[in-house]
């Protein structure tokens, strides 16, 4: 096969080379890709340059895909491909993509599987700020003492878009906030996920609220400290965008957030998702 893998860190990420620009559109290339995201959590595909037509292309190869969209964006590219921006002409509310910058998965609060995997192609990579940060929570699991992981088990956290826009509620406009907090559903997760595969991940982020029969300040803490757990360099990665730049990674095991940008640099992101096959399970 003429795609290679190089390991970026010991425990996440990969950067992806090929021959010949054809090679990322075969079926076999789809396969290695999707073992290689299972494998790696997070792939890069420097100055791939691709089209709205061949992410989806190989969105479709890859799996099923899966629309993730806010209803308020009045963007002009196919409704597959959602555009990430904080441009106003686009996106007039752009509370959800300010979200973007607090660690979390995506579709954790959404009434179906949370999606495999999102990919990501950079349209327009700004000057300063903007790169994606990846924590692997099947690596930060993986790491963890023994005895916390027992700890661990059975434990059962609330998500809601509330909990996961609330360092940022008083910056929504007052006449849209509850209509921008409430949307979603309010679900129960295990903490620890336990895979078809076997393997276990941890489904924590800013959409964790509190933990299910436990005090308020003590659960909230526990998931803080998962977070930063998680996000420690060892389990993370910080990947600086340049234009063309395309990413993919498994949403079912790693957290990702933004890094603040201005909205003047027009940063642009084209996403797409591939629906997950698998409910959140201890």
């Amino acid at each position: 096969m003429a795609l290679g893998f190089e390991d970026i860190k010991q425990h996440i990420g990969s950067r992806v080379a090929w021959d010949d620009r054809t090679d990322l559109f075969t079926p076999e290339a789809a396969r290695a890709i999707r073992a290689k995201v299972e494998e790696r959590t997070v792939l890069v595909f420097p100055g791939a340059n691709l089209t709205d037509a061949e992410q989806l292309a190989i969105t479709d190869a890859m799996g099923e895909k899966v629309r993730l969209t806010a209803r308020n964006n009045v963007q002009s590219n196919d409704e597959d491909v959602y555009q990430v921006t904080l441009d106003e002409k686009i996106n007039p509310q752009p509370e959800y993509v300010l979200g973007t910058f607090f660690w979390h998965m995506d579709g954790i609060t959404v009434d179906m599987p949370p999606p495999f995997a999102t990919l990501l192609s950079c349209r327009i990579a700004p000057d300063r700020g903007g790169e994606t940060e990846f924590a692997s929570t099947y690596a930060a699991y993986e790491g963890l003492p023994e005895e916390e992981k027992r700890a661990l088990e059975g434990l059962k956290a609330v998500h809601s878009v509330r909990a996961s826009l609330s360092p940022i509620a008083d910056a929504i406009p007052e006449k849209h906030r509850e209509k921008v907090l409430g949307i979603g559903l309010v679900k129960e997760h295990p903490l620890v996920w336990t895979h078809e595969s076997g393997r276990k991940s941890m489904v924590i982020g800013t959409t964790a609220d509190h933990i299910v029969g436990m005090e308020v300040p003590a659960g909230r803490a526990m998931l803080i400290r998962l977070q930063e757990w998680a996000a420690q360099p060892a389990f993370s990665l910080r990947h600086k965008w340049s234009q063309g730049d395309f990413v993919i990674w498994d949403n079912t095991g790693a957290m990702h957030r933004a890094v603040p940008y201005d909205k003047s640099t027009g940063r642009m992101m084209h996403r797409t998702s591939i629906a997950g096959t698998e409910a959140v399970a201890a």
